[in-house]
């Protein structure tokens, strides 16, 4: 596939504004690293006549870009092969696997979520688990690109994943049976009490359009009128920066989005409603927005611009923290830089960087059995080596701490798992939807 092919998915996996790299721009050096240019040569002269074993040039050359790059932030990156490989993959919209998305964290592979019905979920696989071994044989330390590769296969194979939880004694194994994973960026459900909920499991490709087909099917559907709307956007690792203003642009009618503030000649850019679509297709219906430590970056961004703007309530935990748009620079035909090189801010002038968006009202994941002690090891930006930090600064036990003791939520697993309710967080938001739904505040007024 061209690189030009690729270059226009990488909105499917980053919050990306595609910038040309010109040779006068390469080319510019300041000076003063000229020294600094000498000790990277005599380096490379000493490992080239020295090492115990021969090391070829691309070795050498792709560890100093790699290196260059960790010195930076989490997110900036030198992508080719592989890498390229898997935007494709996100073009084709489908493969055969486990439905993981991963990271690479102290040499070990992270699970930052499961895809929602995948595989890796039904197997019980969670946000923030380790995968050790794959087939009994020890992974860590080995690239992550090779990891991935291991867990991808034929559908109908099954392959054993050991896991380390953190908040559990002892590692465990599971065995997952690999699958055909459709990207379905966009899902939807009706409730009980005309109270729909649309889930955006990532910002790829027209995912605007798709929530307003998904809007307009869920209406078709109900027996009268929709009474309340839940966005879901948890455990959803962002992507594409236009689609996450697209749609934010479907329930605002007015006003600023986000914007993004880099220091390169072009990266101040604001957006605005009404540009992509035109008035609040939910009509200022009772709206509840839904996030967790997983809501990250472009989820970051609808979650802001909906909460300043008093449009939706905000419910769930506070999200990761990433609040850095990443641009894509073509280095020939079959390379590419993806570097950090804006932070973005919601309508209020928020930043989400490290501290992510706190919700109008915190409510925990009550059914997850493993609460208290995963929340322990959460895993946000904050906690990435290298990140960036927040430019206004933030306090430390401002972030670490997302909820205190509240009477309405001190029922256990074990008691929701009686009521029938595996998804507390959802059944809140429906709940109090249901008590503001126009129809019941019209009977409570009688």
């Amino acid at each position: 596939m061209k690189f030009a092919a690729l270059a226009r998915s990488a909105a499917l996996v980053t919050a990306v504004a595609l910038i040309p790299a010109t040779t006068a721009s390469m080319a510019q050096v300041d000076g003063r690293a000229g020294a600094e240019f000498s000790k990277v040569l005599g380096v490379y002269q000493r490992i080239k006549a020295s090492y115990v074993d021969p090391v070829d040039d691309e070795t050498l050359m792709r560890g100093m870009i790699d290196g260059m790059l960790a010195a930076l932030d989490p997110h900036s990156g030198y992508l080719d092969g592989s890498d390229l490989q898997r935007l494709e993959t996100m073009i084709d919209g489908n493969y055969s696997g486990l439905g993981l998305s991963v990271v690479a964290e102290d040499g070990a592979v992270k699970v930052i979520s499961p895809f929602r019905g995948s595989p890796a979920d039904i197997a019980g696989i969670k946000a923030g688990d380790f995968i050790t071994h794959l087939d009994g044989r020890l992974i860590v330390g080995q690239e992550l690109d090779e990891s991935v590769a291991q867990m991808r296969g034929r559908e109908g194979t099954s392959i054993q994943l050991t896991i380390f939880r953190p908040g559990r004694d002892e590692p465990f194994d599971l065995s997952v049976k690999r699958g055909v994973i459709e990207l379905e960026p966009v899902t939807w459900e009706l409730h009980e009490g005309n109270i729909g909920q649309i889930m955006v499991n990532e910002f790829s490709r027209d995912v605007g359009s798709d929530v307003f087909t998904a809007w307009e099917e869920m209406k078709a559907e109900a027996t009268g009128r929709i009474d309340g709307l839940v966005l879901d956007l948890r455990s959803n690792p962002g992507g594409s920066l236009d689609e996450a203003v697209a749609l934010s642009d479907l329930f605002l009618t007015e006003g600023r989005i986000v914007s993004q503030r880099g220091r390169a000649r072009g990266e101040n850019i604001a957006y605005d409603a009404e540009t992509v679509f035109r008035g609040d297709i939910a009509g200022g219906l009772p709206m509840v927005v839904l996030i967790d430590a997983g809501s990250a970056s472009a989820s970051e961004i609808v979650a802001g611009a909906l909460q300043d703007h008093r449009r939706a309530v905000v419910m769930g935990e506070r999200s990761f923290g990433k609040g850095s748009v990443q641009s894509l620079l073509p280095l020939g035909r079959d390379a590419a830089l993806k570097l950090t090189t804006a932070r973005y801010f919601t309508p209020s002038g928020h930043s989400v960087q490290e501290g992510g968006i706190d919700p109008d009202i915190t409510v925990p994941q009550l059914s997850d059995p493993d609460l208290a002690k995963r929340a322990r090891f959460q895993m946000r930006e904050s906690d990435l080596r290298g990140h960036l930090i927040n430019e206004i600064g933030i306090e430390d036990d401002a972030v670490e701490k997302d909820a205190r003791d509240d009477p309405r939520f001190q029922q256990t697993a074990e008691e929701l798992e009686e009521q029938g309710i595996e998804d507390f967080q959802l059944h809140y938001a429906l709940q109090t939807l249901r008590r503001t739904s126009p129809m019941n505040i019209a009977a409570r007024a009688k």
